[in-house]
């Protein structure tokens, strides 16, 4: 026999289920007041749509950036959305001027809740033009910076309880022309999210994988389709008829970083309409293209 507020849980469970026929809406609201959030790379683009998403929130958020004036931008911004914000200028490269900015934040929020690692570079180039240099700093700048993150933050993470995104791309999975570091580097950096996830779940941290679709709007986006021809053929390879947006990248992170998430470990999530179970569309065709034609350029 059920008791009486064993029923009533029942009742409550039962009406939010949605049965064939009938309509009804489940309201889910995210709340992160509080919650102190460190978005890395978080003063453009999509890493800088998932710092809104957090701020209008609750959140008390924190973004690091190489140049000091987007930092003052984006803090600026986060405030006038009612968020408590600060920020530091560091390099993902450099781990003394991350560690240095990494505790300026933990000494006035306190632990982190929530850390957004997003720092990445990027560019179109075939393998064979390709310096060694330039494959280099693309390795550095997204495979060994996120690994000097996760160096910085581990201490000062709360635990249990801290979730840590890693802000992949299509390219660790699938191979595309002209973007041999870009897939290196990336591959790598799932590759962290998953060992991680094993060696950080005892202390009770999360970490995932968010890779993001294309998201109109970005400098990735404009670097990898560069004109209207480019840009219809990357949404012929979106199944669901549409590019994305940065707060579509910041609702992905803020359901793995809230309750609704608490047991999703070592996943690597896609957010991208679909585009990369098509291999994504013509984007390594059309990346190829560009840049055989800029190498033939240059060689004049």
């Amino acid at each position: 026999m059920l008791r009486n507020t064993e029923a009533s849980e029942l009742r409550d469970v039962s009406s939010a289920i949605v049965t064939p026929g009938r309509s009804t809406a489940l309201a889910i609201e995210l709340d992160f007041t509080g919650k102190v959030v460190v978005v890395i790379g978080g003063t453009s683009g999509i890493n800088r749509g998932i710092a809104r998403c957090f701020a209008t929130h609750g959140a008390r958020v924190a973004v690091a950036s190489r140049k000091q004036e987007k930092v003052d931008d984006t803090v600026r911004e986060l405030i006038s959305l009612g968020a408590e914000a600060m920020g530091f200028a560091a390099d993902v490269r450099e781990p003394d001027q991350l560690e240095a900015g990494i505790q300026a934040v933990h000494d006035r929020f306190g632990d982190f809740d929530i850390v957004v690692s997003g720092a990445a570079g990027n560019f179109p180039a075939l393998a064979n033009d390709l310096s060694w240099n330039g494959f280099k700093s693309v390795v550095d700048i997204d495979l060994r910076g996120t690994f000097h993150v996760m160096k910085a933050i581990f201490p000062r993470l709360r635990k249990p309880g801290a979730s840590v995104i890693n802000i992949s791309a299509p390219q660790a999975f699938v191979p595309m022309k002209a973007q041999v570091h870009v897939c290196a580097a990336k591959a790598g950096v799932d590759m962290i999210t998953r060992t991680l996830a094993l060696e950080w779940g005892p202390s009770g941290v999360r970490v995932n994988s968010v890779v993001p679709g294309p998201i109109d709007g970005t400098e990735g986006m404009a670097r990898l389709a560069p004109d209207e021809a480019s840009r219809r053929r990357a949404l012929a390879g979106v199944p669901l008829g549409r590019f994305g947006t940065p707060e579509d990248i910041g609702n992905a992170c803020m359901y793995l970083s809230s309750e609704l998430g608490n047991y999703v470990n070592g996943v690597v999530l896609a957010v991208d309409g679909g585009s990369s179970q098509a291999g994504c569309g013509s984007m390594s065709d059309d990346l190829g293209l560009l840049s055989a034609r800029n190498s033939a350029a240059r060689r004049g």
